[in-house]
């Protein structure tokens, strides 16, 4: 066999290697197939600020024009300034409400899960077998006795009345526990004790630094949940210390009902969102994949 003959032998396997990656790159279909998806998501955020961009005949017009109107801000003024909404209040209570509820569930699930996945201790299997059977149980079925409860201790109408229930998680702790059982390897966490660090001082440096792409990921689901958050707050709170969703079901209660001050009001209540993914999206999205090269 001459040099030239091996040499085309041994690049053989290379070129075909980088055929075969060249042919999983995405084509036509996978690009059109995300761009429906794509405008499909962005389709309700659209059509909200179509018709809060209107006036009270938009939504119900046949011959409405798709391109959006001139009265976006003057709705927009007319929710901030509803004093029957409390709007400004209630941005804000839904801002903290829900910082303190996603800071509270990555903080207790990350100390959850790694005590299930890298702790040794009797029952460990059991008891995170109750906590994801918790999942299981309807919201609905603990509204009765979590009401009397916050009536007896004088919390209806408070905001600690929506962050107690929610400063724990049994999907997070689920979320956590599975993640750290495959970012952290037993091998290192036994390096570390060697080395003379303490079971928290692993934690720290090794726990948290591996869980940090799991942890953004579970901080903003959380977030945008409390965010979201209606039924709960809906019941326990009151119109004078209401969360942002509560306060804008107060423009339905009219007998006269404008859908394009309520839709405008929707539009507002999300802008902090998007803004929440525009600035962390990237930051999210690097985390991730430091987390997978790491892997």
């Amino acid at each position: 066999m001459t040099a030239t003959s091996a040499l085309v032998l041994k690049e053989a396997p290379r070129r075909s290697r980088t055929v075969r990656i060249r042919g999983a790159r995405p084509g036509f279909w996978v690009y059109a197939g995300l761009a429906v998806v794509l405008v499909a998501s962005l389709f309700p955020l659209y059509f909200s600020f179509l018709i809060g961009s209107g006036d009270s005949t938009t939504l119900r017009d046949p011959a409405r024009s798709w391109i959006p109107g001139g009265n976006f801000i003057a709705n927009a003024l007319s929710v901030m300034n509803d004093p029957a909404v409390n709007f400004w209040l209630a941005l804000w209570n839904s801002l903290w409400s829900s910082t303190v509820i996603a800071v509270s569930v990555v903080v207790f699930s990350t100390l959850a899960g790694w005590a299930f996945a890298k702790l040794r201790f009797r029952g460990g299997k059991v008891l995170l077998s109750f906590v994801v059977a918790t999942m299981a149980v309807p919201q609905q079925l603990g509204v009765v006795p979590l009401y009397i409860l916050f009536s007896e201790i004088g919390w209806t109408g408070q905001i600690g009345a929506i962050v107690v229930p929610a400063l724990t998680s049994a999907f997070g702790v689920f979320w956590m526990t599975q993640y750290l059982q495959q970012a952290v390897p037993d091998e290192l966490i036994e390096a570390a004790r060697m080395d003379g660090a303490s079971m928290i001082r692993t934690f720290w440096t090794v726990g948290v630094t591996a869980a940090r792409p799991a942890a953004a990921m579970l901080f903003l689901f959380t977030f945008v949940t409390a965010w979201n958050n209606f039924f709960w707050p809906f019941i326990v709170l009151d119109r004078q210390n209401p969360t942002l969703p509560v306060a804008l079901s107060l423009l339905q209660s009219n007998y006269f009902v404008d859908y394009s001050i309520v839709l405008a009001g929707v539009v507002l209540a999300t802008l902090p969102l998007l803004l929440l993914f525009a600035v962390a999206g990237k930051q999210l999205v690097s985390g991730i994949m430091a987390g997978a090269v790491k892997g």
